[in-house]
């Protein structure tokens, strides 16, 4: 009988870890994340042509991934779940497809010559993002999702010089903003 109890106990603490919000999003890891969007804006304000604006962006984003993922990974060790729990698992779900969708849109538009608008579909794609994958955390980050959007649309019917300030905007300050706000409130 103890054992058929225990067992019970395990499926719901199983279950209720699955149904839990995704809570290691890393503050802090979101600051760091905006300074690179911030040197990213500046060193690609200085390219003189499209492929190398494009090429800092890339590898802004490249080291924001690596960045934000060892901040995940250091804030769900610092509170004791996985990685690759149920919550982390959902947000991943609903995070990746509009990140796809993003760069899929990058080689089609920058090999078309409409690399124009890559600040507005890079900055409303990954609001998308973080909203869909943001339902499923704290309060603040599908906030944080639909501020990205809304300079995303901005951008999208803004003049094309503005999109540069823009992105600097959305992934430098927003990032920093929001990160200072999930360290305070939801730790690390």
């Amino acid at each position: 009988m103890h054992g058929h109890a225990m067992d019970h106990l395990a499926f719901i603490r199983q279950t209720m870890a699955r149904a839990g919000p995704f809570t290691a999003v890393p503050g802090k890891g979101q600051i760091a994340v905006g300074l690179i969007g911030l040197v990213a804006a500046v060193v690609a304000g200085r390219q003189a042509n499209a492929g190398a604006w494009l090429a800092v962006w890339l590898a802004a984003a490249a080291l924001a991934v690596v960045v934000a993922s060892v901040g995940i990974r250091m804030k769900a060790r610092a509170l004791g779940t996985l990685v690759l729990s149920g919550p982390a698992r959902r947000f991943a779900l609903g995070f990746a497809p509009p990140v796809v969708a993003g760069a899929v849109l990058t080689v089609a538009l920058f090999s078309t010559g409409a690399s124009a608008v890559l600040p507005g579909v890079w900055l409303l794609l990954y609001g998308a993002a973080v909203v869909a994958g943001g339902s499923l955390s704290v309060p603040p980050v599908p906030v944080m999702g639909g501020c990205f959007m809304a300079l995303g649309v901005l951008a999208l019917a803004a003049p094309a010089e503005w999109g540069a300030w823009l992105l600097g905007l959305g992934f430098g300050l927003l990032h920093i903003g929001f990160g200072i706000l999930i360290a305070v409130k939801y730790g690390g």
